[in-house]
């Protein structure tokens, strides 16, 4: 045995071994390790750490330890906390825009939401727990454990599930190719499987079925990847013609971007920007089809103010079509009080508000307030601080743009929720993502929120064309590739074509939850199968 092999023994033995606040203390480590797989960074290798060191704190649940699935949910929990609390800390940012009002929240969303979160996590480790065995099928467990609990918490109570552990390999365009086949949520399956297998190398007496395991582990790995290398390289995509996009990024900063007393100037300030030429556009708007200006435009409510109609009427050149993010006021749907919507309106070249579409995904505590008359009467209210919040639209529903095919519109972290992004109906040519992400400054959450948003495009084989107020805004094609794209807090324009739809949308848009399904059965089966065959081994003895 070298002795290489014989310090990763003893490393394992001792993390198996702690117990108390150590074992604790060493679950939040990992799980704060763990968020550097998250997006600025996208180090997905720290996984392959992470995730063996679950397998050995739960290895340290079978001896003889006092109620070991309550020490599973701990572990779970903790891990959880540390992954969430470093990869979501900069929520807090939203709190600081009105400081004066919002600043004594900042310590219960940065701590309590993470808390909140490690609630899936623990309950995944739980799971695991009662499937635990020895040699690979454990990490089956833990696939199928943790990765179920990763899909409940895109689901339960509306879902969240921003940051699951698939977008960890989806950092690597040619491995986030696999989300066209499997999803996110089958990619999330796959990841933990996969990175938790070097905890097969951690043990004295390596048995050959283990590092058939991990070299199998590796195996897939690069497949993957050279799979995705390929899809990328052979795979063409065309443009669209006769759309000329423009995206327009006008890096207002929260408090500027909401001040009603500034209404004039910041839409004349929008029209400029929109105007100005560039290599691709010399003749400025005259040569733009599709105009895009990001979610909430506007610090007015568009039908309250005729002059801001006619100022578009008389700067927009005849050929041109405006889609932006702008509220609305409407009768609000049955259920629901607020007749405040968060929407996209296509508006034609003199004006005219051609068509609106309301926002589903609402965002909790941001644009309602769960209880909202309780809690308003409580003086508690949302950070858009409007009085009673907004009321959701009662579906997807397509955008029709003249001279554009039909568009799926996600105003801003609707596009998070993988298999829910499609209207009914025909299907879209592309999906247009509007979003406000100045609540959050140069912190991670703009990057990961383009990362989720770009992975849509690759499952659902359409292109995404994304307008963000201070960023990050691109065009990009079906397979994720940037064809256009401007940087966070940059004030400018994106100028390009619409790329072109995939003939045949990939199997994730095709099976949906289906795939995701077959996945976790697939995991599950061999852990099951494994545990009851430990089970049959211990009564056999006993006899």
């Amino acid at each position: 045995m070298t002795r290489l092999a014989l310090k990763l023994d003893h490393l394992a033995r001792r993390v198996s071994a702690l117990e108390g606040w150590r074992r604790l203390a060493v679950a939040f480590a990992a799980g704060a390790l763990a968020a550097l797989s998250t997006a600025p960074f996208g180090l997905w290798p720290v996984l392959a750490v992470s995730f063996p060191v679950l397998v050995l704190l739960l290895d340290g649940t079978r001896r003889g330890t006092p109620r070991p699935w309550r020490v599973a949910a701990a572990i779970g929990w903790w891990f959880g906390f540390g992954y969430f609390l470093c990869s979501l800390w900069w929520i807090g940012a939203a709190f600081l825009v009105d400081a004066d009002v919002f600043a004594w929240l900042l310590p219960v969303a940065v701590v309590c939401l993470p808390a909140g979160l490690a609630l899936f996590p623990a309950l995944g480790l739980l799971a695991a727990r009662l499937l635990w065995s020895r040699g690979p099928a454990r990490l089956c467990a833990l696939s199928a454990g943790l990765g179920g609990a990763e899909w409940l918490r895109g689901h339960v109570l509306t879902g969240f599930p921003w940051n699951t552990f698939g977008y960890a390999l989806a950092e690597n365009l040619a491995l986030a190719q696999s989300a066209a086949l499997i999803g996110i949520g089958g990619l999330t399956f796959v990841t933990i499987l996969l990175l938790s297998a070097p905890v097969l190398a951690f043990s004295a007496a390596v048995r050959p079925r283990h590092l058939a395991f991990l070299a199998a582990a590796v195996i897939v790995l690069g497949a993957m990847y050279a799979g995705g290398s390929l899809r990328l390289a052979r795979t063409h995509v065309g443009s669209v013609p006769g759309v000329n996009l423009r995206v327009m990024q006008p890096a207002l900063q929260q408090d500027e971007k909401f001040a009603y007393g500034r209404r004039e100037a910041i839409l004349d300030d929008y029209l400029a920007l929109s105007a100005q030429t560039s290599a691709r556009y010399p003749g400025g708007l005259t040569d733009v089809s599709l105009l895009i200006w990001p979610e909430s435009a506007f610090p007015f409510l568009y039908e309250r103010e005729p002059w801001a109609a006619r100022k578009i009427g008389e700067s927009l050149p005849r050929n041109l079509v405006l889609v932006t993010g702008a509220a609305r006021y409407g009768a609000p749907p049955e259920g629901q009080i607020s007749p405040y919507f968060n929407s996209i309106r296509v508006i034609a070249a003199d004006g005219t508000v051609l068509q609106s579409v309301d926002k589903v995904h609402l965002v909790p505590f941001g644009e309602y307030l769960p209880f909202q008359a309780f809690l308003e009467r409580m003086g508690l209210e949302q950070l858009t601080r409007v009085r009673g919040g907004f009321s959701a639209g009662d579906a997807l529903r397509a955008l029709n743009i003249p001279g554009a095919p039909l568009a799926g519109p996600l105003i801003c972290y609707e596009a998070i929720f993988p298999g829910a992004v499609i209207p009914q109906g025909p299907r879209p040519g592309f999906l247009l993502n509007v979003t406000n992400d100045a609540w959050f400054g140069e912190t991670p959450g703009p990057h990961q929120h383009f990362l989720q948003a770009r992975i849509r495009a690759i499952e659902e084989g359409l292109p995404l064309v994304r307008a963000a107020n201070t960023g990050i805004s691109a065009i990009i094609d079906p397979l994720g590739r940037i064809v256009a794209y401007l940087g966070l807090d940059i004030r400018g324009v994106v100028d390009g074509y619409l790329p072109q739809a995939l003939e045949n949308p990939p199997p994730a848009a095709r099976a949906g939850s289906s795939i995701v399904l077959s996945i976790f059965l697939l995991i599950l089966i061999p852990a099951v199968l494994s545990v009851e065959g430990l089970r049959i081994m211990q009564a056999a003895r006993k006899s």
